[in-house]
Protein backbone atom coordinates (compact mmCIF):
# COMPACT_ATOMS: atom_id res chain seq x y z
CA UNK A 1 0.00 0.00 0.00
CA UNK A 2 1.56 3.85 -0.68
CA UNK A 3 1.97 5.81 1.64
CA UNK A 4 0.19 9.46 1.49
CA UNK A 5 2.49 11.98 1.69
CA UNK A 6 1.28 15.09 4.18
CA UNK A 7 2.61 18.17 2.96
CA UNK A 8 5.26 19.40 5.75
CA UNK A 9 5.84 23.11 4.71
CA UNK A 10 4.43 26.21 2.46
CA UNK A 11 6.53 28.98 1.64
CA UNK A 12 6.59 32.21 -1.01
CA UNK A 13 8.91 33.12 -3.22
CA UNK A 14 9.68 36.95 -3.50
CA UNK A 15 11.53 38.29 -6.37
CA UNK A 16 14.02 40.79 -6.11
CA UNK A 17 15.20 42.88 -8.81
CA UNK A 18 19.10 42.32 -9.39
CA UNK A 19 19.75 45.15 -12.10
CA UNK A 20 17.70 46.91 -14.93
CA UNK A 21 17.31 43.91 -17.08
CA UNK A 22 17.89 41.13 -14.35
CA UNK A 23 14.82 39.76 -11.67
CA UNK A 24 15.73 36.65 -9.23
CA UNK A 25 13.61 34.54 -6.84
CA UNK A 26 15.23 32.02 -4.81
CA UNK A 27 12.71 29.22 -4.96
CA UNK A 28 14.94 27.05 -3.15
CA UNK A 29 18.00 29.08 -1.36
CA UNK A 30 21.27 27.34 -1.55
CA UNK A 31 23.21 26.62 1.37
CA UNK A 32 20.29 23.71 2.72
CA UNK A 33 22.03 20.63 1.27
CA UNK A 34 20.95 18.48 3.65
CA UNK A 35 17.43 19.35 3.70
CA UNK A 36 16.71 19.81 0.03
CA UNK A 37 19.09 16.54 -1.01
CA UNK A 38 19.65 15.86 -3.98
CA UNK A 39 18.40 19.51 -5.03
CA UNK A 40 21.00 22.17 -4.27
CA UNK A 41 18.84 24.93 -5.20
CA UNK A 42 16.65 26.33 -7.91
CA UNK A 43 16.51 30.12 -8.73
CA UNK A 44 13.35 31.33 -10.86
CA UNK A 45 14.86 34.28 -13.32
CA UNK A 46 13.09 36.72 -15.10
CA UNK A 47 16.38 38.36 -17.57
CA UNK A 48 17.56 39.70 -21.15
CA UNK A 49 20.37 39.07 -23.04
CA UNK A 50 23.56 40.69 -21.23
CA UNK A 51 22.62 38.99 -17.90
CA UNK A 52 25.03 36.05 -17.46
CA UNK A 53 27.98 35.62 -19.39
CA UNK A 54 30.16 32.08 -19.97
CA UNK A 55 30.96 30.69 -16.61
CA UNK A 56 31.76 26.58 -15.82
CA UNK A 57 29.92 23.89 -14.41
CA UNK A 58 31.73 20.84 -12.53
CA UNK A 59 29.69 18.26 -10.45
CA UNK A 60 26.20 19.16 -10.78
CA UNK A 61 23.40 18.68 -13.31
CA UNK A 62 21.49 21.57 -14.22
CA UNK A 63 17.87 21.75 -15.24
CA UNK A 64 16.67 24.60 -17.41
CA UNK A 65 12.79 24.94 -17.54
CA UNK A 66 11.55 27.81 -20.04
CA UNK A 67 7.84 29.42 -18.88
CA UNK A 68 8.36 32.05 -21.38
CA UNK A 69 10.82 33.75 -24.39
CA UNK A 70 13.45 32.47 -26.46
CA UNK A 71 16.52 31.39 -24.58
CA UNK A 72 19.74 30.67 -27.02
CA UNK A 73 22.28 27.79 -25.62
CA UNK A 74 25.80 28.23 -26.18
CA UNK A 75 27.91 25.33 -24.92
CA UNK A 76 32.20 24.31 -25.38
CA UNK A 77 30.82 20.54 -26.32
CA UNK A 78 27.99 20.38 -28.33
CA UNK A 79 27.67 24.02 -29.92
CA UNK A 80 24.14 26.02 -30.15
CA UNK A 81 20.52 25.27 -29.30
CA UNK A 82 17.26 27.18 -28.70
CA UNK A 83 14.72 26.70 -25.92
CA UNK A 84 10.95 27.48 -26.41
CA UNK A 85 8.12 28.02 -24.09
CA UNK A 86 7.67 24.82 -22.09
CA UNK A 87 10.69 23.17 -22.91
CA UNK A 88 13.53 21.81 -20.70
CA UNK A 89 17.15 21.02 -21.33
CA UNK A 90 18.86 18.75 -18.81
CA UNK A 91 22.42 19.39 -18.56
CA UNK A 92 25.10 17.13 -17.12
CA UNK A 93 27.90 19.17 -16.62
CA UNK A 94 30.04 16.35 -14.65
CA UNK A 95 33.83 16.92 -15.05
CA UNK A 96 33.33 20.39 -16.68
CA UNK A 97 31.38 22.63 -19.19
CA UNK A 98 31.87 26.61 -19.97
CA UNK A 99 28.47 27.68 -21.34
CA UNK A 100 26.26 30.93 -21.63
CA UNK A 101 22.26 31.09 -21.01
CA UNK A 102 21.19 34.10 -22.87
CA UNK A 103 17.85 35.88 -24.12
CA UNK A 104 17.01 35.83 -28.03
CA UNK A 105 17.19 39.48 -29.19
CA UNK A 106 14.80 41.59 -27.66
CA UNK A 107 13.30 38.52 -25.41
CA UNK A 108 12.56 38.58 -22.15
CA UNK A 109 12.92 34.99 -20.64
CA UNK A 110 11.19 33.89 -17.52
CA UNK A 111 12.94 30.43 -16.27
CA UNK A 112 13.27 28.25 -13.71
CA UNK A 113 16.64 26.34 -13.34
CA UNK A 114 17.15 23.64 -10.89
CA UNK A 115 20.78 22.24 -9.62
CA UNK A 116 21.09 19.17 -8.72
CA UNK A 117 24.00 17.43 -6.86
CA UNK A 118 25.94 14.94 -8.74
CA UNK A 119 26.93 11.72 -6.44
CA UNK A 120 31.07 11.29 -5.97
CA UNK A 121 31.35 8.58 -8.44
CA UNK A 122 29.63 10.75 -11.07
CA UNK A 123 30.81 13.98 -10.70
CA UNK A 124 33.64 13.57 -13.51
CA UNK A 125 31.34 11.78 -15.88
CA UNK A 126 30.98 13.04 -18.99
CA UNK A 127 28.98 16.17 -20.05
CA UNK A 128 25.76 15.04 -21.57
CA UNK A 129 22.91 17.52 -22.83
CA UNK A 130 19.36 16.32 -22.69
CA UNK A 131 16.80 19.28 -24.42
CA UNK A 132 13.44 18.13 -23.43
CA UNK A 133 10.90 19.30 -26.24
CA UNK A 134 7.53 20.10 -24.41
CA UNK A 135 6.03 18.79 -27.51
CA UNK A 136 7.64 15.29 -27.74
CA UNK A 137 6.76 14.56 -24.05
CA UNK A 138 5.06 11.76 -22.86
CA UNK A 139 1.89 12.70 -21.28
CA UNK A 140 -0.74 11.34 -18.62
CA UNK A 141 -4.17 12.40 -19.23
CA UNK A 142 -6.88 12.35 -16.29
CA UNK A 143 -10.32 13.66 -16.29
CA UNK A 144 -9.32 17.68 -16.19
CA UNK A 145 -5.81 16.87 -16.13
CA UNK A 146 -2.82 16.65 -18.11
CA UNK A 147 0.31 15.93 -17.05
CA UNK A 148 3.68 16.07 -18.83
CA UNK A 149 6.36 13.42 -17.84
CA UNK A 150 9.70 15.51 -18.30
CA UNK A 151 11.76 12.63 -15.89
CA UNK A 152 10.81 9.55 -14.02
CA UNK A 153 7.58 8.57 -14.49
CA UNK A 154 3.61 9.02 -13.45
CA UNK A 155 1.25 5.94 -13.06
CA UNK A 156 2.22 4.06 -16.31
CA UNK A 157 3.65 6.73 -18.22
CA UNK A 158 7.65 6.40 -18.20
CA UNK A 159 10.08 9.03 -19.51
CA UNK A 160 13.20 8.34 -21.62
CA UNK A 161 15.32 11.04 -20.08
CA UNK A 162 18.43 10.16 -18.57
CA UNK A 163 19.70 9.83 -14.95
CA UNK A 164 22.73 10.08 -12.98
CA UNK A 165 20.04 10.59 -9.95
CA UNK A 166 16.68 8.99 -10.21
CA UNK A 167 14.48 12.32 -10.21
CA UNK A 168 11.12 12.50 -11.15
CA UNK A 169 10.02 16.30 -12.51
CA UNK A 170 6.60 16.20 -14.25
CA UNK A 171 4.26 19.00 -15.32
CA UNK A 172 0.90 19.74 -14.31
CA UNK A 173 -1.98 21.44 -15.85
CA UNK A 174 -5.54 21.05 -14.00
CA UNK A 175 -8.84 22.22 -14.39
CA UNK A 176 -10.69 24.04 -11.59
CA UNK A 177 -12.37 20.98 -8.91
CA UNK A 178 -9.82 18.16 -10.75
CA UNK A 179 -7.76 15.90 -8.97
CA UNK A 180 -4.68 13.88 -10.08
CA UNK A 181 -2.23 11.66 -7.85
CA UNK A 182 1.50 11.29 -8.62
CA UNK A 183 3.30 8.67 -7.18
CA UNK A 184 6.99 8.30 -5.89
CA UNK A 185 9.21 6.42 -4.49
CA UNK A 186 8.70 6.46 -0.45
CA UNK A 187 12.74 7.32 0.01
CA UNK A 188 12.22 10.97 -2.57
CA UNK A 189 12.57 14.11 -1.26
CA UNK A 190 10.89 16.74 -2.66
CA UNK A 191 8.55 19.58 -3.44
CA UNK A 192 5.54 21.56 -5.78
CA UNK A 193 6.11 24.98 -7.34
CA UNK A 194 2.73 26.30 -8.19
CA UNK A 195 3.07 28.72 -11.59
CA UNK A 196 -0.54 29.72 -12.07
CA UNK A 197 -3.59 29.42 -9.79
CA UNK A 198 -4.02 27.11 -6.50
CA UNK A 199 -4.74 23.94 -5.46
CA UNK A 200 -4.92 22.01 -2.14
CA UNK A 201 -1.86 19.40 -1.82
CA UNK A 202 -1.21 16.05 0.16
CA UNK A 203 -3.10 14.16 2.66
CA UNK A 204 -3.78 17.31 5.03
CA UNK A 205 -4.93 19.17 2.20
CA UNK A 206 -2.25 22.04 2.38
CA UNK A 207 -3.51 25.07 0.32
CA UNK A 208 -0.43 26.14 -2.66
CA UNK A 209 -0.95 29.21 -4.26
CA UNK A 210 1.14 30.69 -7.71
CA UNK A 211 4.75 31.92 -6.48
CA UNK A 212 4.54 29.02 -3.68
CA UNK A 213 6.76 26.38 -2.67
CA UNK A 214 5.00 23.26 -1.39
CA UNK A 215 7.25 20.79 0.30
CA UNK A 216 6.55 17.21 1.01
CA UNK A 217 6.61 15.30 4.33
CA UNK A 218 8.53 12.24 4.22
CA UNK A 219 7.79 8.59 3.27
CA UNK A 220 11.22 7.49 4.08
CA UNK A 221 9.24 4.46 6.00
CA UNK A 222 7.05 3.22 3.26
CA UNK A 223 8.73 1.62 -0.32
CA UNK A 224 6.15 3.57 -2.56
CA UNK A 225 4.10 6.54 -1.60
CA UNK A 226 1.80 9.30 -3.64
CA UNK A 227 0.57 12.91 -3.28
CA UNK A 228 -2.65 14.16 -4.09
CA UNK A 229 -2.93 17.14 -6.00
CA UNK A 230 -6.58 19.43 -5.96
CA UNK A 231 -7.26 22.04 -8.03
CA UNK A 232 -9.30 24.79 -6.37
CA UNK A 233 -8.91 27.05 -9.90
CA UNK A 234 -7.28 26.39 -13.08
CA UNK A 235 -3.57 25.10 -11.70
CA UNK A 236 -0.32 24.86 -13.25
CA UNK A 237 1.83 23.45 -10.92
CA UNK A 238 5.55 21.65 -11.42
CA UNK A 239 6.91 18.75 -9.23
CA UNK A 240 10.46 17.52 -8.71
CA UNK A 241 11.17 15.09 -5.98
CA UNK A 242 14.37 12.77 -6.34
CA UNK A 243 16.73 10.20 -4.50
CA UNK A 244 18.80 12.23 -1.68
CA UNK A 245 22.53 11.41 -2.53
CA UNK A 246 23.59 11.50 1.22
CA UNK A 247 27.28 13.01 0.77
CA UNK A 248 28.89 16.05 1.67
CA UNK A 249 28.23 19.23 -0.27
CA UNK A 250 31.47 21.37 -0.78
CA UNK A 251 30.28 24.51 -3.18
CA UNK A 252 32.45 27.32 -4.60
CA UNK A 253 30.34 28.86 -7.02
CA UNK A 254 29.63 26.76 -10.12
CA UNK A 255 31.83 24.16 -8.45
CA UNK A 256 30.08 21.34 -5.86
CA UNK A 257 32.39 18.82 -4.82
CA UNK A 258 32.99 16.26 -1.98
CA UNK A 259 35.89 18.01 -0.95
CA UNK A 260 37.53 21.45 -0.66
CA UNK A 261 40.56 19.75 -1.98
CA UNK A 262 38.57 18.53 -5.40
CA UNK A 263 37.15 22.30 -5.31
CA UNK A 264 40.70 23.29 -5.86
CA UNK A 265 41.67 20.79 -8.61
CA UNK A 266 38.14 22.55 -10.47
CA UNK A 267 39.68 25.91 -10.05
CA UNK A 268 43.10 24.83 -11.55
CA UNK A 269 41.38 22.45 -14.26
CA UNK A 270 39.12 25.69 -15.12
CA UNK A 271 42.29 28.19 -15.52
CA UNK A 272 44.01 25.60 -17.16
CA UNK A 273 41.46 24.76 -19.89
CA UNK A 274 41.04 21.49 -18.75
CA UNK A 275 37.18 21.76 -19.57
CA UNK A 276 36.63 20.23 -22.81
CA UNK A 277 34.86 17.41 -23.82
Amino acid sequence: MKKQRDISRVWTVEPQRESSIHTVAMVLEPGRFEEYDPFLMLAEDWFQQGTFDVHPHRGIETVTFVIDGILEHYDNNSGKDQLLPGDVQWMTAGRGVIHKEDPAEGETVHSLQLWINLPGDKKMTAPRYQNLRSKDMPMRREAGAVVRVFSGSSAEIVSSTLNHVPVTMVEMILEPGATVTQDLPGSYNGFLYVLEGSGTFGANAMEGKKNQVVWLGSADDAKESEVTIRANEKLRVLLYAGEPVKERVVQYGPFVMNTEEEIRQAIDDYRNGKFSS
